[in-house]
């Protein structure tokens, strides 16, 4: 018994050391600094051209977006009304982007109160902030509490969007690249809940909604597809 646990030991600790040896890789080739480019008029003439590639006026028009992410959380988004209905398991959370709150929350027929509405309207906000950001990242280059910078780099022109403020994780960078249509392709991103810098991301296959603005069909990292799924416009 004792000759199993010590097998058994030096297997968790080889294992340790791969993966402490993997990360420690990965951070030495993920370990980009954030380029530093031109504030100012320029910047935003770009941020304007992009908006203006994926009718951003269409999308802030639109009654609501529904999707989901990963398979596992459900959104209701009514964009005119600042509020999304939140589905997992069997909670569901009328959430109050702008006022957290005031939202509601049940579990099944049972409305919930005290800590569980809490971990509840939490667990909605974070998400919402997190998932909706892959559906319409895009949009959000030009929101309030952003700063932005132009970045001219293998002869093209890119975006440097910081979000100094808002959402759950402010202080991430992002370093959009686009089309010669201004249309977007990819970001690489600087973000806190990514341990590694300089992580790209695609976004392809760029499809026309029946709220008259586009989205990607396609987001991967590394050719790993970011699950947004079941994706509905109402007008």
């Amino acid at each position: 018994m004792k000759k199993l646990g010590k097998i058994l030991l030096k297997f968790v600790l080889g294992l340790l050391a791969v993966l402490l040896i993997g990360f420690i890789v990965l951070k030495i080739v993920f370990n980009e600094d954030i380029p530093q480019g031109e504030k100012g008029a320029k910047a935003d003439e770009l941020g304007y051209a992009i908006l203006d590639a994926i009718h951003h006026k269409e999308f802030t028009e639109v009654k609501e977006i529904h999707f989901t992410f990963r398979g596992v959380n459900r959104y209701v988004w009514k964009v005119q009304q600042n509020a999304v209905d939140v589905f997992w398991d069997d909670y569901k959370v009328a959430y109050v982007t702008q006022y957290p709150q005031i939202s509601f929350a049940w579990k099944g027929d049972k409305k919930l109160q005290g800590k569980e509405l809490e971990d509840a309207i939490t667990y909605a906000g974070i998400n919402f902030n997190n998932d909706s950001f892959w559906l319409i990242a895009p949009h959000k280059i030009m929101d309030i509490g952003t700063e932005r910078e132009l970045i001219e780099e293998d002869g093209k022109k890119k975006l440097l969007v910081r979000y100094k403020s808002g959402g759950t994780t402010p202080g991430d960078v992002y370093l959009w690249e686009v089309d010669k249509n201004n249309k977007p392709v990819s970001f690489k991103m600087w973000v806190s809940i990514i341990p590694l810098d300089g992580i790209k991301a695609e976004w392809n296959d760029w499809i026309m909604t029946s709220g008259g603005f586009p989205i990607a069909g396609s987001r991967s990292i590394y050719g790993i597809e970011i699950p947004v799924t079941d994706v509905k416009v109402v007008k």
